[in-house]
């Protein structure tokens, strides 16, 4: 008996099936990955642990002061650095030959990735929820109500998504995971210590300070800051979705032609 052959075109149904069946696929893996879990819960914990009791005394004066002033740096902090999953776990599909698996199934091309990117948005939302819930234990208040923490995950989503671009471009080049996680960090760490996200940017020397000033870390940790304690929001938020913006149309065209490549 002869199979029939697989249609040529998927259709919308069926990549927005298959697409949910590998972003559930990458949700599955984190009990079977206790590293991927420490990642996105112990870890960032452990950070809001460290800058509030061993700096926020000596940069704030006060440790209830500077994690009022230092978790929205921390939330934006954390979901730029998550975009590293995103990098790691296609490489670690495209070296461990999941990718070859997935090619040979009737499945839409753009569902690995686009599951992927789906999965992770899940689990932006959780660390965010995580991150909040537990600095209000440690007394961080959030003054601008519940619709100022929706508006504050909504735009720390719609950034993260768009520079994760970049990590994903990192992820289908790069040789194996331990280079992603390199280069990776290499521009993720200068990008948020060299920002408002921790400290006040008047603290830095002038040319320092020049650049902290454009670099989109500070806009992205001023609208948050704003939207959950209060503060200017419109102009840091409108200059990040410009940021955002301009991250999909360098990265994302890239990103999609080399994944093609692989598909």
């Amino acid at each position: 008996m002869t199979l029939p052959a697989p249609p040529k075109r998927v259709s919308a149904g069926a990549t927005v099936s298959q697409t949910l069946t590998l972003a559930w696929r990458s949700l599955v893996q984190i009990k079977h990955n206790p590293w991927e879990l420490l990642d996105l819960s112990i870890q960032p914990i452990m950070f809001l642990l460290l800058f509030t009791y061993v700096f926020g005394g000596a940069i704030s004066g006060s440790t209830g002061d500077y994690l009022q002033f230092a978790l929205p740096g921390l939330l934006v902090q954390n979901a730029l650095f998550y975009t590293l999953s995103t990098a790691i776990g296609l490489n670690t599909d495209i070296t461990k030959g999941v990718f070859d698996r997935l090619r040979s199934l009737p499945i839409a091309r753009s569902a690995p990735l686009a599951g992927r990117i789906i999965a992770d948005t899940f689990k932006q939302v959780w660390a965010f929820a995580l991150l909040v819930g537990f600095g209000m234990v440690l007394g961080f208040r959030v003054t601008t109500g519940v619709a100022g923490l929706l508006g504050a995950l909504a735009l720390l989503v719609v950034v993260a998504l768009a520079m994760a671009w970049m990590s994903v471009l990192i992820g289908l080049t790069a040789s194996n995971p331990e280079k992603v996680q390199m280069f990776s960090f290499s521009v993720m760490m200068p990008l948020t210590f060299t920002s408002s996200a921790l400290v006040n940017p008047d603290t830095f020397p002038g040319w320092l300070a020049a650049w902290a000033q454009v670099n989109p870390v500070t806009h992205l940790s001023d609208a948050i800051r704003g939207l959950l304690i209060g503060g200017e929001v419109a102009q840091p938020a409108l200059i990040s979705l410009l940021w955002a913006a301009g991250f999909m149309v360098v990265f994302a065209p890239l990103a999609i032609r080399v994944f093609r490549r692989h598909g």
